[in-house]
């Protein structure tokens, strides 16, 4: 169905030359699921755009060609490439929240498709809107047409966009990171109806994502990028039970497991290097553990076993290293003696029958809405040096608990209950017992380029916590204190002295990280702190957490929906809905053997890499 043959793109920036596509080639068949996967900056989405014929103003397709049904799409006017896009070949793009216009009511954004590529127009065209909204999962499609946006959630926007694509009835459909930052729920609900749509149409799928178990449950074929190549291809099964390019053994090998508790993650060090580079040798050699001599000259993309190709000269044979993609033995979530060691002392948290309420303004005339509950009664308790996940859907309070006990709703949301810290009440303390209580408990917030000044550098960002929360220290003693936490969370000095957009996604996590960990404290609140990263760097981030709280004995509430970071990193876990714990306990007993309907709808949404 669709074909590209040497597709070379490159973007003129102000670092130089970009080659973002070095030679890629594709093929694609009708009803088949083509993943395309790697880290970040590799040129997944490069490709997608460059497919649709979308690339920004600064970027080209320098040579190659891409065919659909036979028909090269490289060399057709705009003007016809126009009647291609939606109608043959359609996109759904990575973040709804920024591809739909938010002035705009949905059910126009999906009469713009039907009224471009096809001949229904007025009420007719109006019906076959209200029907693709139906058949994506809306509900009350007839009412839910005429809303904006902001009035959706997450997963019904994405399912909106969903609708868009294929409200048309495409032949081809790419999918760029369709389930990023979604709940396992709402994750699983998409991927299910993308499967559907794709069953009932025969579509062909390119599925970008950076989520392995999705690949694994997804995908008929995979392809691994890195560095703007292709560096392996096989049939899916074969590629997790397989793999040959030591760049993918390590993505595999660093995926967070029950069965991996204790010890490290294979975290890949360095980076994806800039596509600007000047390539020589092989690109992954810099990273790789197994680079040799030869490794200098470029490696072709052989086919060395049967339908499994890899570009590398030293491709991973040994059965030891074989990748088996299988759930952990009974027993492995059990904790090592030494964490429940760490127990047996007082709690450093307890809370009590938290309740958190936010106003509702309301119109100029009537009764004013009664308050909004986010937290209704909620009892939680963690003890030095442990792991405390709490998990549960968008919206079920999860990130409220976290604000709420790091003294980030004081004034603007109405609390009830305790929140004690080493014996102290969080919510009564003022003045200089409130700074003391501040040293105690940190934050480690979801997006590190949201939460980072952008105005400024490593070390005012750093400096300004240090200032307000340990005066007693000198300028000299902060020095110290700055560069002892960077060469803790592996970054070197100079970084002290960069900003913050300089950085990659995996350091300004490591800033943020080191910014809540400068003042020395007990606690540390990580809401969502690795979703948004790609395999290797959230790697590289549980590592630094693992080995933080065994030299420091901190406590965290990990705030996430990812069960195999659960697996890996909780000692205890805590399942939210609707602002109540439905169920908690132990990481062994609530993961192996939970005794809610919703935690057991939960855990089996969650994608699992297949058996091997």
């Amino acid at each position: 169905m669709l074909t590209t043959t040497d597709l070379h793109v490159e973007l003129a920036a102000e670092a130089g030359l970009v080659r973002a596509l070095d030679g890629l080639a594709l093929s694609i068949d009708r009803g088949e699921t083509f993943a395309l996967v790697g880290e970040s900056g590799c040129g997944k989405s490069m490709t997608a755009l460059a497919l649709m014929r979308l690339l920004p103003d600064n970027g080209a397709v320098t040579a190659g060609s891409v065919k659909l049904h036979g028909d090269e799409l490289l060399t057709l006017p705009e003007r016809r490439m126009r009647a291609v896009r939606g109608k043959r070949i359609a996109m759904i793009f990575q973040e709804p929240a920024t591809s739909l216009n938010p002035v705009l009511r949905v059910g126009d954004q999906i009469l713009e498709t039907i009224v471009s590529h096809t001949a229904l127009r007025g009420q007719e065209a109006r019906a076959r809107a209200i029907d693709w909204l139906r058949r994506v999962g809306i509900p009350e499609p007839e009412r839910r047409i005429d809303s904006y946006p902001f009035e959706m959630s997450g997963g019904q926007k994405q399912r909106v966009m969903i609708a868009i694509a294929l409200a048309a009835e495409p032949d081809f459909l790419i999918a760029d990171e369709p389930t990023t930052a979604l709940d396992v729920t709402i994750q699983k609900q998409v991927l299910d109806l993308l499967r559907e749509l794709q069953r009932e149409r025969q579509l062909g799928l390119l599925l970008i994502t950076h989520d392995l178990a999705v690949v694994a449950g997804m995908a008929h074929r995979v392809a691994l990028m890195y560095a703007g190549q292709i560096v392996e291809q096989a049939e899916v099964g074969e590629f997790f039970a397989h793999p040959r390019h030591p760049y993918a053994r390590l993505l595999l090998q660093a995926l967070p497991e029950a069965n991996k508790r204790g010890g490290s993650l294979a975290a890949i060090t360095g980076t994806v290097p800039p596509l600007w580079t000047r390539f020589e040798g092989c690109r992954f050699a810099p990273r790789c553990d197994r680079a040799q001599a030869r490794c200098k000259e470029a490696p072709p993309l052989e086919d060395k076993a049967p339908g499994h190709p890899a570009r590398c000269w030293f491709p991973v044979q040994d059965a030891a290293a074989a990748v088996v993609a299988q759930r952990p033995a009974t027993g492995a979530l059990e904790q090592p003696a030494a964490a429940a060691a760490a127990a047996s002392g007082a709690s450093l948290l307890v809370i009590e029958n938290l309740s958190v309420r936010f106003p509702v303004r309301g119109g100029l005339f009537g009764p004013r809405p009664a308050p909004f509950t986010a937290v209704d009664g909620v009892s939680l308790r963690i003890e030095p040096g442990r792991t405390l996940a709490l998990v549960g859907e968008s919206g079920c309070g999860k990130t409220t608990i976290g604000r709420a006990i790091t003294q980030l709703l004081r004034g603007t949301a109405l609390i009830e209950g305790r929140a004690l810290l080493s014996g102290r009440d969080l919510f009564t303390l003022q003045g200089e017992d409130l700074v003391a209580a501040r040293r105690e408990i940190q934050i480690v917030f979801q997006d590190p380029y949201a939460s980072l000044n952008p105005r400024m550098r490593v070390v005012d960002i750093l400096e300004e916590g240090l200032q307000s929360l340990r005066r007693q220290w000198t300028a000299v003693e902060r020095r110290q204190r700055l560069l002892a936490m960077m060469d803790q969370v592996g970054l070197r000095e100079d970084a002290l002295e960069r900003y913050p957009h300089e950085f990659s996604g995996g350091q300004r996590q490591r800033i943020a990280i080191a910014r809540a960990l400068a003042v020395e404290p007990a606690l540390l609140v990580c809401d969502e702190p690795t979703s948004a990263l790609d395999v290797s760097v959230q790697a590289q981030i549980l590592n630094l957490l693992k080995r933080l709280q065994r030299e420091r004995g901190l406590a965290y509430l990990f705030i996430t929906h990812n069960m195999g970071v659960v697996e890996y990193l909780a000692d205890e876990v805590a399942v939210m809905r609707a602002g109540r714990i439905v169920e908690s306990g132990s990481a062994a007993r609530v993961l192996g053997q939970p005794q809610q309907e919703y935690t057991r709808t939960l855990l089996a949404a969650v994608p699992k890499l297949r058996q091997a």
